[in-house]
C-alpha cells in the first residue's frame, strides 16, 4: 500500500518507500529548497510568527532543522555550501532533482481532508504563488477532490438524528465554506466574468 502524507501526495514508488512520508513541515522545506537555496535559519525566519509563510502556518526552529536532516536522509536536499559572514557559518541547502519533482507533484495535488485547507493548502497555494506558478489547476482538482465529500455528508445527514446530525451539519457547513472559498480564489476562465 502507497503511504500518503497531510497534503494529499503519496510516497512509495519513485519516492521514499512507503511508512517514510513527509510530514507537512517536510513538504515545506522540500518546496521552498526547490524554488531557491537557503539555509536553515532563514527558512526558520519563513516560519516564524512573523515570516511569510508563518502567518499561514508557523514552524518552530527545531522542527525546521530536524525537517531538513530527514530531507539530506532521504536524498531530497543536498548541501550546496557554507554562506560567509561574521556569525556561525551557515550550511545552504538545495533541492535535488529528485526534491524537485517530489516537490512539484505534491504542490499540484489536492488535500485529502477539509481540516487541510487552512494549513497544506494554503501553504500549497503561497508557494506556488511565489514560484510564479499558476494555482487554476490546483483549485480545481480540489474542488473535484470536495465535491464528492458534500454529497455523502449530504446524504448521511437526511437519515441522521440526535447528535449524528449536529456533526454532520457542522461537516457540511466546513466543506461548503471549503467550497466557497475554492470559487472565490479560483482565477476566472476566459469569457467568464471575474
Amino acid at each position: 500500500m502507497i503511504g500518503h502524507t497531510p497534503g494529499g501526495t503519496p510516497g512509495g514508488p519513485g519516492g521514499r518507500p512507503p511508512g517514510q512520508i513527509l510530514s507537512l513541515p517536510e513538504w515545506l522545506v522540500l518546496s521552498v529548497l526547490s524554488q531557491r537555496p537557503a539555509h536553515g535559519f532563514a527558512l526558520a525566519q519563513m516560519t516564524a510568527s512573523d515570516g511569510e509563510l508563518g502567518r499561514i502556518w508557523q514552524i518552530p526552529k527545531a522542527v525546521v532543522y530536524r525537517a531538513i536532516g530527514r530531507l539530506l536522509d532521504a536524498g531530497l536536499i543536498t548541501a550546496e555550501g557554507v554562506e560567509p559572514g561574521q556569525g556561525p557559518r551557515r550550511t545552504v541547502y538545495a533541492a535535488t532533482p529528485e526534491g524537485r519533482e517530489r516537490s512539484r507533484e505534491w504542490l499540484h495535488a489536492p488535500v485529502g481532508h477539509v481540516r487541510e485547507i487552512r494549513s497544506a493548502l494554503l501553504l500549497k497555494l503561497a508557494l506556488i504563488d511565489q514560484a510564479g506558478d499558476d494555482p487554476a489547476g490546483l483549485l480545481r482538482r480540489q474542488r473535484e477532490a470536495l465535491e464528492p465529500i458534500a454529497e455523502a455528508i449530504a446524504e448521511r445527514q437526511a437519515a441522521c438524528d440526535g447528535f449524528d446530525s449536529v456533526l454532520l451539519a457542522w461537516r457540511q457547513s466546513t466543506v461548503q465554506a471549503a467550497l466557497s472559498f475554492l470559487d472565490a480564489v479560483a482565477p476566472s476562465r476566459p469569457g467568464e466574468r471575474g
